[in-house]
């Protein structure tokens, strides 16, 4: 083995980046004394030089190798001190991951060689461990830039309001499908192919929202019970595609390459892609997890540590850790990988998993933190959509409304009230109502608009849409938690039986409550989600965590689409995408204009306005909503959560049925006047062709 000559090379971008005839290494460390960088045989794996990172600018060590090429393996080690009392782990015989990996290359197991203590010692996390686990750990490879050929599509760039936005896993949603090439299926470039685009164009959704699909790990103890983190979100690397989705999983340039591919045949279909990210904590878990990466380079500037035992980690995220942002290391780490998957990979937005933690200083949250405040003022994201999950799992994470004004957000209440209102009648009109004109409640301040809400009754956590109406307990026991694991409040109605059924009237009525609650989530103000599978009648056989159901729980069975239910969403999107009246930007005013013209207006079934007492009335479950926003054509939403049907006085003129969740109310297309007769636990959609 020799000893790399390494010169001092640019503290700038961090990571490893092909400069001329060399190869630049940048790496952040607060508290290290020193970070050495170990190549690698491509072949053998054997370590071929080792050498120390000669200069330091701002916490930054960097050096620059000169004749190396991209292809170039290598690693890293940390030298500083052991003392997790203070927060530190550095560990040199621990080689470390690059946190700015584009490539990563080799098959991680789960060995003691990756802790940076011994296993099973009585003082536990506090030991250290002399092992090297050089001959198993994951390696970065120096990746050359993509080709920016003529290949590249532009991005559609979807108005907010326009957007309807469309949850799926990669490899769940084409793991299945017939019309894919088999050597594809469950991979970017299955993704790509014309038979998945077709599907998610005919349907008329804007935007997919992948599962992540950056380099993650599998939890030690789900491959010991022989699972796998099927869902991905157990990041390691935040700049690597996850192989495990591609067609080339051994290649990862190839792997690179094909996502990118993947990105640009969704866009020249019209299609956005946001990526749903993974940044409040990593694969390395608690304080008892191993040091593949971030923990050895700087355990006490990436991670949140507990105040009176900093030798153990913050769990604010239910996952054993939680990335630091009152650390400019992180907010730095984050910033960079998002612009990498928006300058470089192309994508059109980012869902934040757990967003509460990118806004926690110290003890609380701050809409203004410095990553929020960064990010807003970045010019290679300012055209992204932001979209938050405004919670975590710690003190005051529950930040609905909170967030900054270029956020969207996952509106559970929006979810809850939606499925109570139509499953058990468990919501007061008035609730119900606000749910349908984009929770003002929760979002009419500042700069924020109705369309911040991103509306969805299902999401990848909890139970399908199907097993909404299938199930009222969850059946997680394939995995591993003896049925504790997953949500208990979910709910659900199985509409008199538990799990699939032969009788008619079940099956007819589980049907109905479905449509009520997709015509719901596609004609309230707001952002609508749709879950991949819900528009073919997916199920998970009542799993609502199956976050590690890499199988045909987790993949979509095309086999047995309801095609019924899929046209019937196909012309729910497409009535909201025909009607601004049910999209609009800016808030509907229920006063009146200067014309005497009311943006909204809520009607009893006997025509007169809804009254407090008709709001707060638990046995009144039908009520409309007149919208008549100015120059567009006046939408009449009918709503009946009860169990009998209901005669509906209309306000004047001739109304066109556009949308009926029954299926045997008024015709669609047919013309009314007067009044209507709306069918039990019925959203009836009626339209006045000229506008108000």
């Amino acid at each position: 083995m020799k000893t790399l000559k390494l010169q001092a090379g640019r503290s700038y971008p961090l990571g490893a980046t092909l400069d001329g005839d060399g190869v630049n290494f940048a790496v952040y460390s607060e508290h290290a004394t020193a970070i050495e960088l170990c190549v690698f045989d491509p072949a053998s794996g054997q370590c071929t030089g080792r050498g120390l990172l000669p200069a330091t600018t701002d916490d930054v060590r960097h050096g620059r190798l000169a004749g190396a090429r991209a292809g170039l393996v290598y690693g890293l080690r940390a030298h500083g001190p052991y003392a997790p009392h203070d927060g530190h782990r550095f560990n040199a015989n621990k080689l470390l991951l690059d946190p700015y990996a584009r490539e990563i290359v080799g098959h991680f197991g789960w060995r003691d060689e990756h802790f940076g203590f011994q296993r099973g010692h009585p003082d536990g996390h506090r030991t250290f461990d002399h092992r090297d686990n050089a001959p198993w750990a994951l390696k970065a490879r120096v990746a050359a830039p993509l080709p920016q050929d003529a290949g590249h599509c532009a991005p559609p760039r979807i108005p907010i309001d326009r957007t309807v936005l469309y949850e799926m896993h990669v490899k769940g949603f084409t793991r299945r499908h017939p019309a894919i090439p088999e050597a594809l299926r469950g991979t970017y470039a299955g993704l790509a192919h014309p038979a998945a685009i077709d599907h998610l164009v005919r349907l008329g959704v804007t935007t997919v929202s992948l599962l992540p699909v950056h380099y993650s790990l599998t939890e030690e103890r789900l491959t010991t019970i022989g699972l796998s983190n099927f869902w991905g979100y157990n990041t390691l690397g935040y700049f690597a595609c996850d192989p495990r989705l591609s067609a080339t999983p051994d290649d990862p340039t190839a792997t690179r390459a094909e996502f990118r591919a993947m990105v640009d045949a969704l866009h020249r279909a019209g299609l956005e892609v946001v990526l749903d990210v993974v940044y409040n904590h990593s694969a390395e878990g608690s304080e008892a997890g191993p040091t593949l990466s971030l923990r050895g380079l700087d355990n006490a500037a990436y991670y949140r540590l507990q105040p009176d035992d900093r030798a153990r980690t913050d769990n604010l995220t239910g996952c054993g850790n939680t990335l630091d942002f009152s650390q400019r290391a992180v907010v730095r780490l984050v910033l960079d990988s998002l612009r990498y998957w928006v300058a470089e990979m192309g994508v059109d937005g980012f869902r934040f998993d757990l967003a509460s933690v990118c806004g926690r200083l110290g003890h609380g949250f701050e809409r203004h933190a410095p990553f929020f405040v960064a990010l807003e003022q970045d010019p290679v994201l300012a055209g992204a959509k932001l979209i938050a999950e405004p919670w975590d799992a710690g003190p005051g994470g529950y930040q609905l409304g909170q967030f900054p004004g270029r956020f969207l957000e996952w509106n559970d209440v929006f979810r809850d009230s939606t499925r109570l209102f139509w499953l058990s009648r468990g919501v007061a009109s008035g609730e119900f109502a606000r749910r349908l004109t984009a929770s003002s409640d929760r979002f009419h301040h500042g700069t924020r608009r109705p369309t911040a809400s991103v509306n969805f009754v299902t999401a990848h956590d909890g139970f399908t849409l199907t097993d909404l109406v299938t199930y009222n307990h969850r059946h997680n026991h394939a995995n591993g938690e003896l049925n504790r694991d997953g949500h208990q409040a979910n709910f659900s109605h199985n509409c008199g039986v538990e799990g699939p059924s032969g009788d008619a009237s079940v099956t007819a009525l589980r049907g109905q409550l479905k449509r009520a609650m997709l015509a719901t989530l596609l004609c309230a103000q707001g952002t609508p989600m749709l879950l991949a599978g819900d528009e073919i009648g997916r199920t998970q056989h009542g799993n609502n965590n199956a976050y590690c159901q890499d199988n045909d729980v987790g993949w979509l069975d095309w086999e047995h689409a309801d095609e019924e239910l899929q046209r019937f969403v196909t012309a729910a999107i497409a009535l909201r995408r025909r009607h601004p009246a049910l999209r609009q930007a800016a808030w509907l005013n229920d006063g009146p204009h200067r014309d005497g013209r009311h943006e909204v207006v809520w009607r009893a079934p006997g025509g007169a306005e809804m009254t407090v007492a008709d709001w707060n009335d638990p046995s009144r479950g039908c009520f409309a909503a007149w919208l008549t926003p100015r120059d567009h054509a006046a939408v009449l939403l009918i709503v009946n959560g009860q169990a009998t049907s209901v005669r509906f006085r209309l306000p004047p003129g001739r109304w066109t049925v556009d949308l009926d969740s029954s299926l045997r109310g008024p015709h669609v297309g047919s013309t009314v006047a007067d009044w209507a007769l709306v069918p039990d636990r019925t959203l009836l959609v009626l339209c006045m062709p000229e506008p108000a």
